[in-house]
């Protein structure tokens, strides 16, 4: 990269997209971001910042359906790419509210469409999911299985997915890189940055942390009757920091070719939650606790990636492990037993 770009992040507050911050910026991107704090926190940014040793050019507290507002934020900055993190992610949540899951999710990426569409940018990564495969059975998935989603936010993914093609086939100068996250966990190495969910997690490895640093009596296990090793569910876990720098990539791939390209990320090996109980157990010196409970409506026995496409693609593959992650996150618990708000009331990072 010659100069740097600057590139525009979508819910650059939360967890996957804070941690794309860094790498951005680490790599001499210029970065701005958008977030509505919905489930973030601003005080990520000063952290993002001690750790690049560099600011964050912008920052606009706005929610992506409003049109006007992230019009105007266009209208400021010259950008480059898009990197669109922002939506809502809870299966549970999904499932209770589906409306609002198809209302910010799609309705917020085609207002980010409208945006780019009359600024004159062309170039998106969008960061998908895993769970478009839904019901597709056991095994590695690659790009070519069909998608099966099971609940209301996988559907909201993969119609966004659609929406995405679609606007490549009738419009040739745009190139979407659409990349298939599974199951982002972990934390970045300093402890600085990490998950911090408002409200109990609905994502295992934060509710492992809050367990293991006592701020719930246990884990709650989905199911112990799934047709899996062990009965419980298996996923690929994909360390945090391997999830972004896969998306950094990425922006040096957008000029390979216009067009819609679909990428999965993960390590291409499944663990169940049992596993990562025993992983967390590890990492932080003492056994969790957990108990076995009824499953929970929408989730799937199994999702694993076969992502050796992104490798033949780019020569992209993950260099951490469940160690990793268990390890980054539980240094980041340490330092924030009660996450970001109880660093704010006084507790030092």
């Amino acid at each position: 990269m010659s100069a740097p770009s600057t590139v525009l992040v979508t819910g650059g507050a939360g967890f996957i997209g804070s941690h794309a911050c860094v790498e951005l910026l680490d790599h001499g991107y210029e970065v701005i971001v958008v977030d509505n704090y919905s489930n973030s926190s601003s005080q990520v940014f000063a952290r993002v910042e001690r750790i690049a040793g560099r600011f964050v050019g912008a920052v606009y507290d706005l929610d992506i359906r409003d049109r006007h507002a992230l019009s105007a934020v266009f209208d400021r900055h010259t950008v480059d790419a898009v990197l669109h993190f922002a939506g809502l992610k809870s299966v549970p949540a999904s499932l209770r509210a589906p409306v609002a899951y198809y209302d910010v999710n799609v309705g917020g990426t085609t207002a980010l469409l409208g945006a780019m569409h009359e600024h004159g940018v062309r170039q998106l990564v969008y960061s998908s999911s895993c769970s478009v495969y839904g019901e597709a059975g056991s095994g590695p998935l690659s790009e070519a299985t069909p998608a099966r989603p099971a609940h209301p936010y996988a559907a909201s993914k993969w119609t966004c997915e659609q929406i995405l093609a679609d606007v490549c086939r009738r419009c040739p100068e745009y190139t979407v890189l659409c990349l298939r996250c599974f199951n982002p966990a972990g934390a970045h190495p300093s402890g600085l940055l990490g998950e911090d969910p408002q409200g109990t997690p609905d994502n295992l490895m934060p509710y492992l942390a809050q367990v293991a640093v006592g701020r719930h009596p246990r884990l709650k296990v989905f199911g112990g009757d799934y047709p899996t090793r062990d009965g419980t569910a298996v996923r690929d876990y994909l360390h945090v920091m391997d999830t972004v720098d896969a998306h950094r990539v990425a922006l040096d791939h957008l000029a390979d070719a216009p067009g819609m390209h679909v990428f999965n990320l993960g390590l291409g090996r499944g663990s169940s939650v049992l596993d990562m109980v025993a992983e967390y157990s590890r990492a932080c010196g003492r056994p969790v606790p957990y108990e076995v409970t009824a499953r929970r409506p929408g989730d799937v026995a199994e999702l694993v990636a076969d992502a050796s496409a992104v490798d033949r693609a780019w020569g992209w593959r993950p260099t951490r492990d469940l160690a990793d992650m268990c390890r980054d996150s539980w240094r980041f618990q340490q330092l924030n037993p009660l996450g970001y708000a109880g660093s704010a009331r006084g507790q030092k990072p």
